[in-house]
């Protein structure tokens, strides 16, 4: 579309309706004020009659003929760089304005005005007071385009900076489904030669832990209490077999009924622990989940195994890495010679205005 076309909201971005309504009658007594403020100051009312109005004629040719200049140079020299140009052509456009004015219509308006209140202002005061109207009206729509440019500028960055967030959130969420379902599917190859029953109880609880895993995997952060629900059929999971080796404490699941976690953190620290750790009637491992300070803290018993399944890289870093992009805050690893305790930040739903699940 080509510049005669083109609207001139579609050149400059914004509709100058406002600033014409507000704008035009404000310039409009200012210039018969900077003109003929004698005649104003005596109240010279028959002069004022007829001035006011034509004074409103000029200012409104004047306006429209820089209102289209401005479109003109702005389609021709939109960039913030090219400002340069714009001014060099406004220039040539208020030129020509001002002697249209002058040759064609001010000799002809100029009979109306009555002259025996005094004498007509000087050409260089008319000079000023056009080359004022027309800085004024540019810079009102320069500045307006400038300010639209530069918000337009912070969306698209924010816009980037969000779609950055949500493609690495995207990476580290692939990577949880595929960790989980290779060590469920380890367990049953386990489970299923040596106890039948318990391999087929086993593989309906993991149908519903992995419903779970599948309508969480798009939330970003997901109410403590479902993630507790989830982690206990996961529990279940584990005990089938493990048995009583396996010692878990959870906390009540309505404590903190605004507390938010990210989708599947408890259950990654549950498996790394179970991973990494001797489980036997001797050495029971136990693990407890409990708040302390605004935090959620995770800690079981430390007693590693002498040969560790070589490891996937998900795990702890992947749980760090989603807190981190999501809430800014850090997840504390403690490693003592009796406990290893993983402290995560508490998120509230209620505080980021969330509803149960944030997408």
């Amino acid at each position: 579309m080509n510049c005669v076309k083109k609207t001139f909201r579609d050149v400059t971005g914004f509709d100058d309706r406002w600033v014409i309504l507000f704008g035009y009658p404000i310039t409009s007594v200012l210039s018969s004020l900077l003109l003929f403020n004698d005649q104003f100051e005596s109240m010279n009312l028959p002069f004022m009659s007829i001035c006011i109005p034509m004074s409103f004629l000029y200012t409104g040719v004047f306006w429209i003929g820089i209102r289209l200049s401005y479109k003109y140079v702005r389609c021709h020299f939109p960039g913030s760089h090219e400002i340069g140009k714009r001014l060099m052509g406004l220039g040539v456009g208020f030129l020509v304005i001002y002697f249209f004015v002058d040759l064609v219509l001010d000799p002809v308006l100029s009979r109306l005005i009555p002259h025996d209140g005094g004498g007509s202002p000087s050409v260089l005061m008319v000079f000023i007071s056009s080359l004022l109207l027309t800085a004024l009206v540019v810079s009102i729509y320069e500045s307006l385009s400038f300010y639209l440019q530069l918000q337009k500028a912070m969306e698209e960055k924010t816009e980037l900076a969000r779609q950055n967030v949500e493609s690495q959130l995207e990476g580290l969420r692939n990577q949880v489904n595929p960790h989980f379902l290779f060590n469920s599917l380890n367990t049953l190859i386990y489970l299923i030669p040596e106890e039948p029953d318990k391999a087929v109880r086993f593989v309906q609880q993991l149908s519903k832990v992995y419903r779970y895993i599948l309508e969480s995997r798009e939330a970003r952060l997901i109410p403590l209490r479902e993630e507790l629900d989830f982690l206990k059929a996961y529990v279940f999971l584990q005990k089938e077999r493990f048995g009583e080796n396996l010692r878990v404490v959870l906390p009540e699941n309505g404590h903190l009924p605004d507390a938010a976690v990210v989708p599947l953190t408890l259950q990654m620290l549950f498996e790394n622990a179970i991973k990494h750790n001797v489980i036997s009637t001797e050495k029971p491992l136990k693990i407890e989940v409990f708040s302390e300070n605004g935090h959620l803290v995770v800690r079981n018993n430390l007693q590693r195994k002498n040969q560790v399944m070589d490891s996937t890289g998900v795990g702890l870093q992947n749980i760090k890495d989603r807190y981190r992009i999501l809430s800014r805050l850090g997840v504390e690893v403690i490693a003592s010679q009796q406990y290893f305790t993983v402290v995560l930040p508490i998120l509230s739903l209620e505080k980021t205005g969330a509803p149960d699940r944030v997408f």
